[in-house]
């Protein structure tokens, strides 16, 4: 699985604060990996259900903002990457499940794939469905399996790409800019597709930083 890392030690918040702001090189860097392998150490070592639905709704609560400070700028070859790659996804649902259902329910009669199986949805399709999914590939993070609840996530990316990309072609002839709007959508969703799959296989390899 993933290489061995010298257990991080989380700073007080005022330190996080002169560091954010700092001019020191790397030093934002270095705070989101030591907070987001602290996090995954902590809550997988204790195994508490309580402490895991904790982490996964702060996706849906006001520490995303905390978390989006640290790990946003980071890339897809690091953990904190690719953890806020997933409280992303989470959040573009709470703002519109409906939309998100939506998507999800076009691209998945579009694929072609096992895609819809692998996300694994629960049908009927509606936006409390889709919400649920979200939590429960986070859930899988720190719970389960890393390297499968990112190919998870890949996987309903994938399906949100397809279905951005045919609400686009139906929209096509009646709203230019909302076509447009979509497609960028589509690409979105595609390009993380492709992200989340390659933290799944530098997870796997030992890789992720």
């Amino acid at each position: 699985m993933h290489r061995d890392h010298q257990r991080p030690i989380l700073q007080p918040t005022a330190d996080f604060d002169w560091i954010i702001g700092s001019d020191e090189p790397g030093a934002a860097h270095r705070l989101a990996q030591e907070t987001s392998w602290a996090l995954l150490d902590r809550v997988r070592r204790g195994a508490d259900p309580q402490v895991v639905e904790r982490v996964v709704g702060l996706a849906s609560g006001d520490g995303i903002d905390d978390i989006a400070e640290l790990w946003a700028a980071e890339g897809t070859h690091s953990l904190a990457g690719v953890l806020w790659r997933l409280y992303l996804l989470r959040r573009v649902v709470a703002a519109d499940p409906e939309a998100a259902a939506d998507l999800f329910t076009r691209g998945s009669a579009a694929s072609a794939t096992i895609d819809p199986v692998v996300a694994g949805a629960a049908e009927p399709v509606t936006p409390g469905s889709i919400a649920g999914l979200c939590d429960m590939i986070l859930r899988g993070v720190f719970a389960g399996d890393l390297g499968a609840a990112l190919d998870r996530a890949a996987s309903y990316c994938r399906l949100m790409a397809l279905g951005a990309a045919d609400l686009a072609d139906a929209r096509d002839a009646h709203d230019d800019a909302h076509a447009t709007q979509l497609t960028t959508r589509a690409l979105r969703y595609s390009t993380l597709a492709q992200e989340l799959h390659a933290g799944a296989r530098r997870w796997r390899d030992g890789t992720l930083a």
